[in-house]
């Protein structure tokens, strides 16, 4: 489990009001977990302009408003940076062209120039925040000159509070496994098949390598991901009994785990601080997962000499 995060301040408190600006989950959830804490200012000088599944997230807080309109009146922009849409690149260009400040939030340890970028255009932020000195090290690399500066990582500690420890199962009880899923956008060469899945049935031929042969088996689809993207994976591997995670939230579904398994999503590293044995399952055949934690079990390490699958499942 996490200790105890001390209180702070945004290290350059932003002037407000303040527009903020997020699409993707994983952002969002840093973002809304300081702006539930007060570390954005007054809530009511905060102007959201929020779609996918950061609305969701965001539930009962507040209206929302369009970009346009969250930008009006603003004297500075804080926005995500994430994959599935162009709203928060258009957040950074617009902040530009009005000469207003921009800080944008990296929530992972990948690809971050590419998250700057839509086509040849790249509109980076005056200043960027993160949560973790791995992100932090890895910012400044990427991106000389930007100042870069660590927020505490509300969101993980408050989600692991919310887990808390794994459950106790009885004598002869099988495992509990959640596998977390993500879009992957690469195949890594081996077939025309999203690397997702490809991961997926490298981890499920191998559940006995883990001990997990028998396990009861939940698919946690990512936020983005399509209603109905899993169901032809589930019927062809129905021997294995597994079902779509249905929890109200993220907590809830790691709280019912004693094993989290996934290719290299944030979920993983929320279970890793609420004491859940965590198994990355990215094939030996992929880059290496890019998650930096040292108590991440890799699958690929157990087989590697892998050969990537030559045909599709069917």
């Amino acid at each position: 489990m996490l200790t105890p995060l001390p209180s702070a301040c945004p290290p350059a408190p932003l002037c407000a009001p303040l527009a903020l600006v997020a699409h993707d989950a994983g952002a969002a959830n840093h973002l809304l977990a300081w702006y539930d804490a007060g570390l954005l200012g007054p809530a009511h000088r905060v102007r959201p302009c929020l779609a996918g599944p950061a609305l969701a997230l965001w539930g009962g807080r507040g209206p929302v408003l369009e970009l346009a309109q969250a930008l009006d009146g603003a004297c500075a922009v804080l926005s995500g940076t994430g994959w599935a849409s162009s709203l928060e690149h258009e957040a950074r260009r617009a902040a530009r062209a009005r000469g207003l400040p921009s800080v944008a939030v990296l929530d992972h340890w990948t690809n971050y120039p590419q998250r700057f970028a839509r086509g040849a255009e790249p509109v980076l932020p005056d200043a960027l925040w993160v949560s973790d000195a791995h992100a932090r090290a890895l910012a400044e690399a990427s991106f000389p000159g930007v100042p870069v500066a660590e927020l505490p990582n509300l969101y993980l500690q408050q989600q692991a509070d919310r887990i808390g420890a794994p459950p106790v199962a009885g004598a002869g009880a099988p495992a509990r496994v959640l596998y977390v899923l993500e879009p992957l956008r690469d195949s890594w060469g081996a077939l025309p098949q999203p690397g997702e899945l490809l991961a997926l049935d490298f981890f499920a031929e191998h559940l006995a390598l883990l001990g997990l042969q028998g396990a009861a088996l939940r698919l946690r689809p990512h936020p983005s991901d399509p209603p109905g993207k899993y169901d032809a994976w589930l019927l062809r591997h129905a021997a294995l009994g597994a079902t779509l995670d249905s929890s109200a939230s993220l907590a809830e579904a790691l709280a019912w785990a004693d094993t989290v398994a996934g290719c290299q999503t944030y979920a993983m590293v929320v279970a890793l601080a609420a004491g859940r044995r965590v198994v990355s399952s990215v094939p030996p055949w992929a880059p290496p997962c890019v998650l930096p934690h040292p108590a991440i079990l890799h699958l690929s390490a157990l087989l590697p000499h892998a050969a990537p699958p030559r045909a599709l499942s069917t």
